[in-house]
């Protein structure tokens, strides 16, 4: 199972390599759908025991931009907050039950099952706490570093794009503290687009 479900092949124009989508259009333009063996917040569902008494407040997932792959069918939540994988040979009509491998990732993964159940039971959205809001504010000058290197800016045109004219003016450019932060960006950045990324997806923990 891949990390990301391979839902559109594009072998002629990736090299001969099957993508997981087209490299031509942003991820914004197209579903991506994760696979559960990289992110634990995937939750896969299955069929209620059939020993255990029907609930009637039993609440039912209501999937759009669903792709079918041979492990079953992945969904989405309407809102975009939660993904699942509806396991194959699950009928329609059974009682969903969330199935919890006893891993390394439960920990990850409990938290994603409340943040389901807030969003199908109409509760106060939950937060996702796998990365903190400076995580978050970082991660959002990264992508903006990120995409000025890819367009072959300099790190002074990125500085200035980030962090504005006037800060990049007040002080000398060869040794200025904004210069090293671009740096650390870019490094950064390159780190994530390198697979990095993967580490987002699950909570740090002590070894």
């Amino acid at each position: 199972m891949p990390d990301i479900f391979p839902f559109r092949m594009m072998s002629s124009v990736a090299g001969g390599y099957d993508f997981p989508a087209d490299p031509q259009h942003s991820a914004l333009d197209q579903p991506v759908v994760w696979s559960p063996l990289a992110n634990p917040a995937v939750l896969m569902l299955g069929a209620t025991p059939d020993f255990l008494t029907p609930s009637p407040a039993a609440l039912s997932v209501d999937p759009v931009d669903v792709i079918s792959g041979p492990e079953g069918a992945y969904g989405a939540c309407r809102d975009g907050d939660g993904q699942y994988l509806i396991l194959a040979d699950t009928s329609p009509d059974a009682q969903p039950a969330i199935i919890l491998p006893l891993d390394d990732d439960l920990p990850d993964r409990l938290e994603a099952v409340l943040r389901l159940w807030h969003t199908l039971a109409a509760k106060p959205a939950r937060r996702d706490p796998r990365m903190t809001l400076y995580q978050r504010r970082r991660f959002r000058l990264v992508m903006q570093a990120a995409d000025g290197n890819a367009d072959q800016a300099s790190y002074r045109e990125i500085a200035l794009a980030i962090y504005g004219e006037d800060r990049v003016r007040a002080e000398p450019w060869k040794t200025s503290a904004l210069r090293a932060s671009v740096i650390a960006l870019v490094r950064s950045a390159a780190a994530l687009i390198d697979g990095g990324y993967r580490d987002l997806l699950r909570h740090r923990r002590k070894p």
